[in-house]
């Protein structure tokens, strides 16, 4: 497995990713509202233009993507094919945006089903669940070692 900054033109690949396993995990759990919000997101030039975006790869199959905005500082979008959950993908993409970022914590909204992937992580609730615009998120924290 090879994880990578994606290039601008590789992003429509990755998004579509995101889609798919957003449809699969998370759409059974939001309403009409937040999927179709969610969906308007990820077409919105103005926001993705705005990531970093980083894949990992199995031979030439992109089977994972993160991405960040805020200068590195909070991940927008965290996304593993079904097929290869549970096998370090999203740990190896998480490894990876932590090389580059710029403090010493990274937050995330975190949907309901990735929370406890989240924990798993090291990254600890900030408040309560929110609700807005129908996406359900849990703030949350990562602090980076002390170098």
């Amino acid at each position: 497995m090879i994880v990578r900054n994606l290039q601008n033109q590789e992003y429509p690949m990755a998004l579509a990713l995101a889609w798919r396993v957003f449809q699969r995990f998370e759409a059974p759990e939001y309403p009409a509202e937040g999927v179709a919000h969610f969906q308007k997101t990820l077409q919105d030039r103005s926001f993705t233009d705005g990531l970093q975006v980083y894949g990992a790869y199995n031979d030439q199959h992109l089977i994972g993507m993160i991405a960040t905005r805020n200068e590195g500082r909070h991940i927008a979008l965290f996304f593993v094919e079904e097929t290869y959950h549970r096998r370090g993908i999203g740990r190896a993409l998480f490894l990876t945006v932590c090389e580059d970022v710029p403090d010493d914590h990274l937050t995330v909204n975190s949907s309901p089903f990735a929370v406890p992937v989240y924990q798993k992580l090291g990254f600890t609730a900030t408040d309560a669940e929110q609700l807005k615009d129908g996406i359900r998120y849990t703030p949350m924290v990562f602090h980076l070692p002390k170098a």
